[in-house]
C-alpha cells in the first residue's frame, strides 16, 4: 500500500515505525525538520518537509496514487483541511485525527465521509474509553469489546492460586462443560515470546493470558484465574487533561463517584464548570498527604492522566501501597510496557499505540472491521467480515489451512457472540476473530479476501 502520513509527532512516527516493518510504500509529511531527520534515520521511508496542506507537496507525495492519507498532526484543521485536499486530489482513503470530540458525537448527523474525510480519530476519546472498559472488568488488566460487547478480549496474570495453573487448556476447558471462553494468546513470565495456546499449552504461575469471551464467560474466567470481582465505585483521577476529563464525564454518566485533583489552578476551575457532578481539588498530584487528605484509602481505582508518565506511574505505586483495588496510568513511553507486568501497576494505556490500532485496520487486506494489539506482546487480534468470496466460507474450522501461528478466538453471526471449536462451520456475513502473530498475517489475510 502507498501511505502518507502527515505529521512527524508520536502518533505520527511510532505510525509510520509500525507500518515500514510491514514493507509498506511511506511518505512522511512534517514542517519540523528535525523531527524529519530522526525519522529518516531510524525507518525505510520517504520523508517530505513541508505543509502538509500545500497542493503542491501533496503532489510531489503522489497523493493521486495513493491508498491511504493519515493526518495525525497536532492541529486538527490541518488534519481535516488535508484529508479534503486528499480525497480531492485522488487519494483513496482517508483518516484525520482531531481533538475535538464534538466530531464524534455528531459523526451522524455531519457526514465527514461525504466531505472527504472516512474517519475521524480521536487517541483522547479511545484512551478514555480504554479506561472505562477497564474499569467495568476490574479484575484484568486488558480488555478490548467487539462489536459493543458481543465478543470480549481480556487480559489476565494468572496468580499462584489460580485453578487454571498447571493445567493444559483442554483440562481447564473441562472443569465447564458449556465452554464460554478461548484462550487466544499468551506470555510466559520474564520472557518476550508471544504463544498461540493449543489443546495440550500448559498454564503456569503469573502467565499473561489472553481470552476471547461472551458476557456469560467472564464470570467463568473469574473464578477459573482466581480474581475476584470487585466493586468500583469511588474513582480519583490526577490530571485534568483531555483524557482525564473525558473519562470524568463518561464515569460520572455510569454514576460513579469521581475526584479529579488538577495542578493547575484555572483549569482546576474550568473542569470544574464542565463536570458538575465531579469533585475538583486544586492541588499538586505528586504531593502524598493531599492525597491522603482526599480519602485516597477510600477510592476503589486511581487514574493517573498528567502530561508526565513518570508521575503517572509513582503516583499509581503510592495508591497501590494503599490496597486501592485498580490503577491505571497513562504513560507515552513505550519502553515502559516492557516492564508492565512487574511494575506494579495494574494497567498502562498509550494514547500512540490505541490510535495506531484503530488506523491499523486499514492498512490490512480482507475486509477488517476492529484491531487491536495486544499491550507488550506480539500479537493482532483481528475482526474479520466473511465474504461469498472468502475461502474460510462454508468450512469447519478444523477443516481449515490454518497456520499454528494464529487462532480463532470467536465468531460474531446474526448479533450473538460465539466460542467457535473445530466443529463450527463458517459462514458468508460472519464475523470472525482471530489472534495471530506477525508472521501469520499474509496467510490470515488471504483466507479472508
Amino acid at each position: 500500500m502507498k501511505i502518507i502520513i502527515a505529521g512527524a509527532g508520536e502518533v505520527g512516527f511510532h505510525l509510520a515505525k509500525l507500518l515500514s516493518y510491514e514493507s509498506q510504500d511511506i511518505t512522511l509529511i512534517d514542517s519540523d525538520k528535525e523531527s524529519l531527520s530522526y525519522a529518516e534515520s531510524h525507518l525505510d521511508i520517504r520523508v517530505l518537509k513541508g505543509d502538509a496542506t500545500s497542493i503542491s507537496i501533496l503532489n510531489d507525495a503522489q497523493v493521486s496514487q495513493s491508498d491511504l492519507v493519515i493526518g495525525v498532526t497536532s492541529s486538527e484543521t490541518t488534519n481535516i483541511t488535508l484529508c479534503l485536499l486528499a480525497k480531492q486530489l485522488g487519494s483513496k482513503k482517508t483518516i484525520a485525527r482531531i481533538s475535538n470530540t464534538e466530531f464524534l458525537d455528531y459523526k451522524e448527523l455531519i457526514k465527514f465521509s461525504e466531505m472527504g474525510i472516512d474517519e475521524l480519530i480521536s487517541p483522547e476519546e479511545l484512551a478514555a474509553t480504554e479506561i472505562k472498559l477497564l474499569l467495568s472488568q476490574s479484575a484484568f488488566n486488558d480488555t478490548y469489546e467487539f462489536e459493543e460487547g458481543r465478543l470480549i478480549m481480556v487480559g489476565v496474570s494468572l496468580p499462584s492460586g489460580a485453578p487454571f495453573v498447571g493445567k493444559t487448556v483442554q483440562e481447564a476447558a473441562q472443569i465447564f462443560p458449556e465452554l464460554h471462553f478461548m484462550p487466544i494468546a499468551l506470555q510466559r513470565r520474564g520472557t518476550q515470546f508471544t504463544l498461540i495456546p493449543r489443546g495440550n499449552t500448559q498454564f503456569r504461575e503469573e502467565d499473561q493470558v489472553y481470552f476471547i469471551t461472551d458476557r456469560k464467560g467472564v464470570d467463568e474466567l473469574y473464578k477459573l484465574t482466581g480474581k475476584k470481582k470487585e466493586e468500583i465505585r469511588n474513582v480519583m483521577i490526577l490530571g485534568g487533561s483531555k483524557v482525564g476529563t473525558k473519562a470524568a464525564r463518561d464515569l460520572c454518566e455510569q454514576r460513579f463517584n469521581v475526584k479529579i485533583i488538577e495542578k493547575d489552578k484555572n483549569k482546576a476551575f474550568e473542569v470544574a464548570d464542565m463536570l458538575p457532578n465531579a469533585l475538583v481539588i486544586n492541588g499538586d498530584c505528586r504531593n502524598v498527604e493531599l492525597l491522603e487528605e482526599e480519602s485516597l484509602e477510600s477510592m476503589d481505582a486511581f487514574i493517573a492522566v498528567t502530561g508526565n508518565s513518570e508521575t503517572n506511574i509513582m503516583s499509581c505505586l503510592v495508591a497501590k501501597s494503599k490496597h486501592i483495588k485498580k490503577t491505571i496510568a497513562l504513560v507515552e513511553n513505550m519502553d515502559y510496557f516492557q516492564i508492565s507486568h512487574s511494575i506494579g501497576v495494574d494497567t498502562l494505556i498509550n494514547k500512540k499505540l490505541l490510535a495506531a490500532n484503530n488506523i491499523f485496520r486499514y492498512v490490512r487486506k480482507g475486509e477488517v472491521v476492529a484491531l487491536t494489539r495486544l499491550n507488550n506482546l506480539n500479537a493482532e487480534i483481528l475482526e474479520f467480515v466473511v465474504k461469498s468470496s472468502s475461502e474460510v466460507n462454508g468450512e469447519l474450522i478444523r477443516e481449515l489451512d490454518f497456520p499454528r501461528e494464529a487462532s480463532i478466538g470467536g465468531v460474531i453471526r446474526q448479533g450473538k457472540g460465539l466460542i467457535a471449536l473445530g466443529d463450527f462451520r463458517i459462514q458468508e456475513g460472519d464475523r470472525v476473530v482471530v489472534c495471530c502473530l506477525p508472521s501469520a498475517i499474509p496467510r490470515i489475510e488471504k483466507l479472508f479476501l
